[in-house]
């Protein structure tokens, strides 16, 4: 069986900047990496294959040497049984651009009546992070010979939808209009779908104004935020403005202000200045809550250009985020500097700010971390920072910790709440 080569790329890549949006799995750096790196692999290999020169002669006998197992030539002529034990042994190969190579082999050698036991095999093995491109492979080219047995089988027998979701975005690479049908006679309800954020992963691809389309009918919801989120990686690759333009022409106010939101995190890394601007001036809800981070990192890039645009805003929350973000930065490095920021503008501090002092400057300065603890307003909240900060730092250095304690006006509350041993 060969599968389309095009397609699977599609599914390499929606898989991987998708962040498996539609299952995610966390695990380790080490984990994440190589998942990354098959994704980056498979879509090489299958690029050489569209050219129709997997290997130049200069560079086939090296690559040869070094690969590990992959299937034999004569593949297809071996049972089924015998296909599975060879990919049990591709699968615990350690090193994910070989298991790359040989999964692309071992999927062309299944028939497509032998997808679903493969595939329910495959899963028996356990899905881990590493082992979710080949998975996503697989799935994608049972898309490719028979997209209802794949979506039959996921939705019966998987949960969290990333399965789903890659079989719906492979199909949908191919017959996008078959792939939405499915998707809309497979939901009840007047609830958002949730299988259309894999559609849209893809459609927006190929064609962006029918994803919007799609994207626009949705309700509020958290699949109308998965959708968007599919959206994003595409539309950001259009540049800053062509995003910026395709956001304003969204008729939905509250979308619109969920994109600008998530649009700004992301834009502000290469541009925290005009992002900044573009932010304050379509502030909503959502928006207003990126505030701190669009200075959080521009303060990292230029301290004096963010400073200085927080202290032309106007009173009100975006100014308390503006400053929150620029003292979280500063508190990491140079908390003493921090401390003084926010005392430079008493108006603007909120709980929630020195809460983010506390956190980013105690392990350097635990003395000037709880000398700003007073500032947090609501008691409840003040003291049960109070505690646990206390707590923390008597294990690091008991003796430094009972000097302040001793020195310092706390409650009753909060000194009953410390190790008995420590207090006065």
């Amino acid at each position: 069986m060969k599968f389309n080569a095009t397609s699977a790329a599609g599914a390499c890549i929606i898989v991987g900047i998708g962040g498996f949006l539609l299952g995610k799995i966390t695990g380790g750096s080490s984990e994440k990496s190589e998942a990354e790196t098959l994704l980056a692999t498979s879509e090489r290999l299958i690029e050489q294959r569209r050219s129709g020169s997997g290997e130049t002669s200069g560079n086939r006998s090296a690559t040869s040497r070094n690969r590990p197992i992959r299937p034999s030539a004569n593949l297809s002529d071996s049972t089924f049984e015998e296909k599975l034990a060879s990919m049990e042994q591709i699968v615990r190969g350690e090193n994910a651009l070989d298991r790359g190579r040989a999964m692309l082999d071992w999927i062309d050698s299944l028939a497509p009546e032998e997808f679903e036991n493969a595939v329910a095999r495959f899963r028996s093995l356990g899905l881990t992070q590493a082992r979710m491109g080949e998975y996503a492979m697989l799935l994608t080219a049972w898309a490719e010979v028979d997209p209802m047995s794949a979506l039959a089988y996921t939705t019966e027998n998987t949960r969290g939808g990333m399965a789903t979701g890659t079989v719906l975005s492979a199909w949908a690479i191919r017959d996008p209009e078959a792939a939405i049908a499915w998707a809309e006679t497979n939901h009840e309800g007047e609830d958002a779908n949730p299988y259309m954020a894999g559609i849209v992963r893809s459609l927006v691809q190929t064609n962006p104004t029918r994803a919007t389309e799609i994207l626009q009918e949705m309700p509020f919801s958290r699949e109308r935020g998965e959708t968007l989120e599919a959206m994003m990686p595409h539309l950001l690759t259009l540049g800053p403005e062509s995003a910026k333009s395709w956001i304003a022409a969204l008729s939905d106010d509250r979308l619109r202000d969920g994109a600008i939101a998530r649009f700004a995190e992301q834009m502000a890394k290469d541009d925290p200045s005009g992002t900044a601007s573009w932010l304050l001036a379509n502030l909503g809800d959502a928006s207003t809550g990126r505030v701190d981070e669009v200075y959080e990192e521009w303060a990292k890039q230029d301290m004096s250009a963010a400073k200085n645009s927080f202290e032309g805003l106007p009173p009100g929350d975006a100014r308390s985020r503006a400053l929150r973000g620029l003292v979280t930065i500063e508190a990491r490095d140079n908390p003493t500097v921090a401390a003084e920021l926010m005392n430079t503008y008493p108006d603007d501090i909120d709980d929630r700010m020195v809460l983010h002092f506390v956190w980013n400057s105690f392990d350097k300065a635990p003395e000037v971390a709880m000398g700003q603890v007073a500032l947090i307003e609501d008691q409840r909240r003040r003291d049960r920072m109070y505690s646990r900060a206390l707590d923390s730092w008597l294990e690091r250095d008991q003796s430094a910790a009972q000097r302040w304690i001793n020195s310092a006006n706390l409650s009753e509350s909060v000194r009953k709440s410390l190790p008995k041993t420590n207090t006065p």
